[in-house]
């Protein structure tokens, strides 16, 4: 059996920084980021499931949540600022996640390949699975936001209304439902969840 350092590479994620343009009151790195997303991709799968009907796998969501931000692990977190700046950056970038995506797959062994790619490369964009890991990763995104806020950090006050606009543009009613039921609990101090 030929060994494997994949395992190893993808729990460097903590080592990851995120919002590397913004002073942060509480460091976050996409590994944690990653688990915040998968939390809230199954929460939002399985609303789409028991309230909606929806033919969703709120496993694989949040699997595939794991995973979504691993080929940072070789490229390093690009800025939303500087990664959309232009059409050739964006694409260019896209070009250098796919490779690091096809690199860290080939660190598995063979017959794992074909039950890590699909998490690896998501359902096409206009699926529901695919909307609801982009949701899932804008909500963690706004959270954060949301967190910073109440520190005292303003820094993070045009961020969170950016991502609100985009939130709010969303056309999944399992995200309406989670944003609604959910999301105003993080402006909350913990005396006040514990009432």
């Amino acid at each position: 059996m030929k060994k494997s350092d994949f395992f190893a590479l993808m729990s460097r994620m903590k080592y990851i920084s995120r919002w590397g343009l913004m002073k942060n009151t509480i460091p976050e790195n996409i590994q944690e980021h990653s688990l915040t997303v998968a939390m809230f991709a199954h929460a939002i799968a399985v609303i789409g499931r028991d309230v909606y009907h929806k033919p969703l796998d709120p496993g694989f969501c949040a699997a595939a949540s794991i995973y979504h931000d691993a080929p940072e692990i070789l490229t390093g977190d690009l800025p939303t600022p500087i990664k959309y700046f232009s059409p050739e950056i964006r694409d260019a970038y896209k070009a250098v996640e796919q490779s690091s995506r096809d690199r860290m797959l080939s660190m598995l062994p063979s017959e794992l390949r074909p039950s890590f790619e699909p998490l690896f490369d998501i359902a096409p964009p206009d699926s529901d699975i695919y909307k609801i890991i982009k949701a899932a990763d804008r909500i963690a995104a706004y959270v954060k936001c949301v967190e910073e806020i109440k520190s005292g950090n303003r820094e993070f006050s045009q961020a969170a209304s950016q991502i609100k606009e985009r939130l709010d543009e969303i056309d999944l009613p399992e995200v309406r439902y989670f944003m609604e039921t959910f999301i105003d609990g993080f402006s909350r101090t913990l005396d006040e969840i514990n009432k």
